[in-house]
C-alpha cells in the first residue's frame, strides 16, 4: 500500500476502526497489554496511523513520539493528539529519522505486514532502541491466510490483497505474507531477542454484538487474526577485563 492509497480513505479507516473488534476490542488491548505500564517511557509509534494507539499511550503517561507515511493520516493524528506529541510524515521502509537509543519501546502495530522487507526496518528499531528497549509489534497471522486460500505457497512471501468494508466504503488493502520462520528469522537476524509471540482473545469488554458467534456461544475463547510479538534489544555488555 502507498502513502497516496491511505490517504484517499484516510477518513474513512479512522472511522473504522474506532469501534471495530478487530481494532477497538482485539488488536489495541492486546498490545497495550503487551507494553504494561508504559508511565515515563519514551514510546515510538512506527506507523501511527490517525494516532488512537499514541492518544492511549500518552493518557498513561508515555512520552510517544509517531511517524506514518501517510500525509492524511499524520493530520488526523494531529488533531486527536495536537502539537505535543512530535508527527512525522516518514516511510518505514527507509532509515529512521531518529537518533541511536532513543527509545524505551518501539510499537509496529499492524504496519510490518505492508512491507516485503522486514530486515531493513528491524535493524533500524534495533538502532533507536536503547538496550533493553522492547519492539512490540502485530501483524497478520501467517496461518489465517493459509486458512483463508489454501491453494497459496504458504512458504512463500509474497503480496496479496483482501477487499475490506471501511465505513461503508469497499476497498481493498494488499499485504505480504510471509509464514512464521520468515517472522521469526527476521527477527532474530536484527539481533533482537524474541520474548512472546501471542495469538491473544479479544477484550474482556467487548460488546457481545460484536463477537463472533462461535466466541459469544462460549464454544471458543478466541479465533485466529493476528499474531502479537515482544522483541528486547539485549543489554550491553560490559567490557572483559584485561590479561
Amino acid at each position: 500500500m502507498s502513502a497516496d492509497d491511505y490517504d484517499d480513505f484516510a477518513v474513512e479507516y479512522d472511522a473504522e476502526n474506532a469501534n471495530s473488534l478487530l481494532n477497538a476490542h482485539y488488536e489495541w488491548p492486546a498490545v497495550l497489554r503487551l507494553l504494561g505500564d508504559v508511565g515515563g517511557r519514551r514510546i515510538l509509534d512506527a506507523g501511527c496511523g490517525s494516532g488512537p494507539l499514541a492518544a492511549e499511550l500518552v493518557s498513561r503517561g508515555a512520552h510517544v513520539t509517531g511517524f506514518d507515511g501517510s500525509p492524511a493520516m499524520i493530520e488526523l493524528a494531529r488533531r486527536r493528539l495536537g502539537h505535543t506529541v512530535p508527527l512525522t510524515v516518514h516511510d518505514l521502509s527507509l532509515p529512521l529519522p531518529y537518533e541511536d537509543e532513543s527509545f524505551d519501546d518501539v510499537v509496529a502495530s499492524l504496519v510490518l505486514h505492508y512491507l516485503q522487507d522486514w530486515d531493513t526496518p528491524l535493524a533500524e528499531i534495533r538502532r533507536v532502541l536503547k538496550p533493553g528497549g522492547r519492539l512490540v509489534a502485530s501483524v497478520n497471522h501467517p496461518f489465517a491466510r493459509q486458512i483463508n486460500a489454501m491453494h497459496e505457497d504458504y512458504f512463500a512471501t509474497r503480496e496479496y490483497g483482501e477487499e475490506v468494508d471501511l465505513d461503508g466504503r469497499i476497498t481493498t488493502l494488499t499485504f505480504w505474507h510471509r509464514p512464521l520462520r520468515e517472522v521469526v528469522r527476521a527477527v532474530l537476524d536484527a539481533d533482537l531477542r524474541l520474548r512472546v509471540l501471542d495469538e491473544p482473545p479479544p477484550s474482556a469488554e467487548t460488546p457481545p454484538e460484536l463477537m463472533p458467534p462461535r466466541i459469544a456461544s462460549g464454544e471458543r475463547s478466541a479465533f485466529l487474526c493476528f499474531l502479537f510479538l515482544v522483541a528486547e534489544k539485549p543489554e550491553a555488555r560490559a567490557p572483559l577485563p584485561a590479561g
